[in-house]
């Protein structure tokens, strides 16, 4: 008798609980790696973009198993709240309507969603200007800069117009920033016959998927630290839109990269009912 079991009972515990515990350092081996490239990857997503590393290695790990495997090695992943506003909308250039309430949204290049968030460093703050194509997800142009001011934001879009080559019939959608609406930018709309659409007063969620970038790269891409220089915080940048655009799944693209569904070229990446 062992702990109050027969041999064989105690043989059979041990082998189980052997087994339990190299199925999970061979889980949190995979999951390490994974989360090199996207370090705070939630449980739904590594199921799904690891199921070929488990398969390869013999593995049969559920959503569930993964779940208690990382709540038991403290790898699940927390979310933090941003807390520090960059819009003024509080000045005299024109505001634009909402346009894009009704839009159904079924192709690339139909609508961009434009903002800017804040990236920390030791010697205060700078910015960085987004614009992510409403359909794909992916971000098509953007801009890290120590200031506030226009240069920016423009930047970001002459980036987007490069990239996309195609812009006909889109709609630039934005907050009521002093950025965006300000002549040079909105000029710049008007001469690629781009139309403009801007969010209510007040009414953040009407720019909900501009945020939502916002929050994943500092969310999941670490730009929510404080880096130790501008150069240090650009590519950083960089880094996490490349890995963004190449390798996050997003579930509301089927599970799919933004690189898999933005073609230039109009052909949509998702099926469409």
């Amino acid at each position: 008798m062992a702990f109050g079991l027969k041999r064989d009972a105690y043989y059979k515990y041990k082998y189980r609980d052997d087994k339990r515990l190299k199925l999970e350092q061979q889980v949190i081996q995979i999951v390490h790696k994974r989360r090199r490239s996207l370090p705070r990857e939630g449980v739904r997503k590594l199921k799904l973009s690891l199921d070929d590393e488990f398969n390869k290695a013999n593995l049969k790990v559920g959503r569930d198993t993964l779940f208690n495997i990382l709540r038991k090695h403290n790898m699940l992943i927390t979310r933090k709240k941003p807390s520090y506003r960059t819009t003024n909308s509080l000045h005299r250039f024109y505001k634009h309507k909402n346009i894009i309430k009704d839009v159904l949204v079924n192709r690339p290049n139909q609508v961009w969603v434009s903002d800017i968030t804040y990236i920390r460093t030791v010697k205060g703050f700078c910015y960085l200007a987004l614009i992510t194509d409403m359909y794909s997800r992916k971000i098509i142009g953007y801009d890290l800069s120590d200031s506030l001011e226009l240069s920016g934001c423009v930047r970001a879009l002459k980036k987007a117009l490069y990239k996309a080559k195609n812009t006909q019939n889109l709609i630039h959608h934005s907050d009521r920033g002093i950025q965006y609406c300000s002549n040079l930018y909105t000029q710049i709309l008007k001469r690629n016959n781009i139309k403009i659409s801007m969010t209510e007063e007040n009414h953040c969620y009407e720019n909900a998927i501009a945020e939502r970038v916002n929050g994943i790269l500092k969310d999941e891409f670490y730009l929510d630290q404080t880096f130790d220089s501008v150069q240090h915080a650009k590519r950083a940048t960089k880094s996490a839109i490349n890995l963004y655009n190449q390798i996050r799944l997003h579930v509301s693209l089927d599970y799919k990269t933004p690189n898999m569904v933005y073609l230039p070229a109009g052909k949509a990446g998702l099926k469409t009912a």
